[in-house]
């Protein structure tokens, strides 16, 4: 039924602002009031192209917006915190900032760790994990680091995302409200769902073997 196709691809992009596709929903529209007047046995051959036409060009539309929609993954995610929301800060960058959402300064003794609040909770889709990594910067100018490096946020988590922080210096170092502490990469993983674990008696054998800690040597 031509009416059923129309309301479902309606239904489907209903939310679509672009302009294009607003100017093919009007004219969808209008062949369905046309097909209201005149009954779908009586549809002529001319309109009968048009319709066709214009579902053929709607679905080329669909089709790029899958497309787009695959080359960027899109993840939600609450700020709770009063500092900015996280962003990538220049083109080809990996991960993004994770910031201090404390009430005061916090001051890490060395040697000492101390859990740190972001403010921030994500919705991670299936088959997606956030990798909690140090800042360079941090790490080798005051030797803080991320003690479980890299911490893990699972796709099915909904909490708020905290830092676990060490100080591997040797002088105490002051976490201000707002500080970036830590990054978050965003990466593709094979977990429960995508790997099923198979006990067996073998392993295929290697090269390496049990080869262990320094088994290839330093040069």
């Amino acid at each position: 039924m031509v009416l059923g196709i129309l309301g479902t691809i309606f239904n489907l992009i209903k939310m679509e602002k672009e302009k294009k596709l607003e100017t093919i929903l009007e004219q969808l529209k209008e062949y369905e009031k046309l097909l209201d007047l005149d009954g779908e046995d009586e549809i002529s051959e001319d309109l009968t192209l048009k319709i066709n036409a214009t579902l053929e060009e709607l679905n080329g539309e669909i089709l790029t917006a899958q497309q787009e929609d695959l080359r960027t993954l899109k993840i939600s995610f609450i700020n709770k915190s009063k500092n900015k929301n996280p962003e990538f800060a220049y083109e080809g960058d990996s991960g993004f900032d994770l910031r201090a959402d404390i009430s005061e300064p916090i001051t890490i003794e060395p040697f000492k760790r101390v859990l740190v609040p972001t403010g921030l909770y994500f919705e991670l889709m299936k088959g997606t994990e956030i990798q909690v990594r140090p800042r360079s910067g941090l790490a080798i100018k005051h030797g803080i680091t991320v003690l479980n490096s890299p911490g893990t946020v699972d796709s099915h988590y909904r909490g708020e995302v905290k830092v676990p922080l060490i100080n591997l210096g040797e002088e105490p170092f002051t976490i201000n409200v707002g500080d970036r502490i830590a990054q978050a990469v965003i990466m593709p993983v094979f977990g429960e769902g995508r790997v099923k674990l198979e006990q067996t008696d073998s392993i295929n054998e290697t090269v390496r073997g049990e080869g262990g800690f320094n088994s290839s040597g330093v040069n």
